[in-house]
């Protein structure tokens, strides 16, 4: 059996199966980059060919356009096929991962809660003010003011009072 047609990913890396190609007459369809050579390449399609999940889709674009142009699959449906399968995986990757998931599901569950630290362990400085000094007790009031409460009750901060927005109290401009 004689092949009709080559496709290749790199033309950089595949230069023999190009050249043997060019010598029996079968016409060569490369994923080029720019650094690519173009000899006895009949057509060149511009694309990233160094990345595996690049390459992974191109390969899903080119195998949807083939079907869509056997017309195999219609235009105006979207093709169920997930671009993930064109990504290559390596099978020991793909042996590691189904045991671990694997493991999970067979691994029991750990439905005891993890203990809160005692008394001790917090600082008191740091701990938000409660009401009462109790966990369950009311929080304090904020420092903020809340909407439609008197704005006017806050103590005002020891700042001298100024004219301008961006005057700094303690230098005079003129």
């Amino acid at each position: 059996m004689e092949p009709r047609l080559l496709l290749l990913t790199d033309p950089r890396t595949d230069h023999q199966a190009i050249q043997e190609a060019a010598y029996a007459n079968i016409p060569t369809i490369a994923f080029c980059d720019t650094d690519s050579p173009l000899k006895y390449i009949d057509v060149a399609i511009p694309a990233n060919n160094k990345g595996k999940h690049s390459i992974g889709l191109l390969y899903w674009l080119l195998a949807r356009e083939v079907l869509r142009l056997r017309r195999t699959i219609p235009r105006n449906q979207p093709w169920d096929v997930m671009v993930d399968l064109f990504f290559y995986r390596d099978p020991e990757e793909v042996e590691a991962q189904v045991k671990e998931e694997q493991e999970r599901r067979e691994a029991p569950v750990d439905v005891s809660m993890e203990v809160p630290p005692t008394a001790a362990d917090w600082d008191a400085t740091t701990a938000p003010p409660v009401a009462g000094g109790e966990w369950g007790g009311q929080p304090a009031a904020p420092a903020v003011p809340q909407p439609g409460s008197d704005w006017s009750a806050i103590p005002s901060q020891a700042m001298p009072a100024t004219t301008e927005w961006g005057a700094d109290p303690g230098t005079n401009w003129n």
